[in-house]
């Protein structure tokens, strides 16, 4: 295959795809599901927002791109990378992935950090591995550090995740994930530590590498703002299940299933007229503890019977593909 030919079919490939993936712990009758027909389709060049409540699946879904899943877990449907069968690699083909074409900025950076040593060593250590040259490696990790605002990055390099803020030590993860210009970045809560200011930068930053590199970025958010600000789609998980997924700006205008409006209205928002933030009643279920039908009826004002009798099909509803028997009424 020629040079052209390679680069053609890199930018066909989809930088992420998740395929009816469903995930258990344990066999037989102490199996504990916790994801469910799964799908999540992330092309080159393109950022993918995963919105939902604490605990519904997103981090998993995420985790699960780069084959990083829990202990005793079974699955079952398709996770593909670029052209890699996630699910059917073995653990060189997996550090090859993780180490070359998919980075995951984790929410905790403490818990990303190797306490004992030092952030050059972090930062170079990937480049290093691809046999970059000493000296250049820094040169770029200086480079990385000084684009996601850390002040004296010849300083940076030479200290411990301990010497830095909750936020300082954020931006030294995203510069990680940067440095080996990945085809897949998947972004967990990404600048949840971060002021608005920094969140911009950041978000920026972002947005000029994938520009660059044609990266394709699943973005893991509770921040619906910004899930509509820099989203191309949007998708939104309640209990192990993917509910809805649309466009951006018409998820935001135009929700089309209870729970995706429910999250809309229990945010505050600084556009459009003053309204009253509205609570959603109950609380989260896991996927192993979710009613029967659709998860979502025991807190849905819409539900009835109906919605009891199996998990509601997708369907198209104007600009949003929906798991809801009746979205003509959450948007009428």
């Amino acid at each position: 295959m020629t040079v052209l030919a390679k680069k053609e079919a890199t930018a066909r490939r989809s930088a992420l795809g998740v395929s009816r993936l469903s995930l258990t712990i344990g066999r037989d009758e102490n199996a504990i599901p916790l994801l469910a027909d799964v799908t999540v389709r992330v092309e080159r060049g393109e950022t993918v927002g995963l919105v939902g409540e604490s605990g519904s699946g997103k981090t998993l879904t995420a985790r699960a791109a780069l084959g990083m899943l829990p202990r005793g877990a079974h699955t079952t449907g398709q996770v593909t990378v670029s052209d890699l069968d996630v699910l059917a690699a073995g653990r060189k083909r997996l550090r090859d992935l993780r180490r070359t074409r998919a980075s995951m900025i984790f929410q905790d950076p403490w818990a990303s950090l190797n306490p004992v040593r030092r952030i050059g060593d972090y930062l170079t250590e990937g480049l290093r591995a691809r046999g970059v040259p000493a000296r250049v490696a820094t040169g770029q990790a200086l480079d990385l550090l000084d684009q996601v605002g850390i002040r004296n990055p010849e300083g940076a390099l030479r200290r411990y995740p301990h010497e830095f803020s909750g936020g300082m030590l954020q931006r030294v993860v995203i510069a990680g994930a940067l440095s080996t210009e990945p085809e897949l970045l998947l972004a967990d809560e990404p600048t949840t530590a971060l002021d608005v200011t920094t969140q911009a930068e950041v978000i920026g930053l972002l947005k000029t590498m994938q520009q660059a590199h044609r990266t394709g970025i699943l973005f893991v958010t509770h921040d619906l703002d910004l899930a509509a600000a820099i989203c191309d789609r949007v998708y939104v998980m309640y209990a192990g299940r993917i509910v809805e997924q649309a466009p951006g700006s018409a998820l935001f205008t135009a929700p089309a299933h209870p729970y995706t409006k429910a999250l809309l209205e229990a945010g505050p928002s600084v556009h459009g007229d003053k309204v009253a933030i509205k609570a959603i009643e109950g609380r989260p279920k896991s996927l192993a503890e979710a009613p029967s039908g659709c998860s979502f009826r025991d807190r849905c004002p819409l539900a009835d019977e109906e919605c009891a009798a199996g998990v509601p099909p997708l369907r198209t509803h104007g600009a949003s593909l929906v798991t809801c028997i009746r979205p003509e009424q959450v948007t009428p």
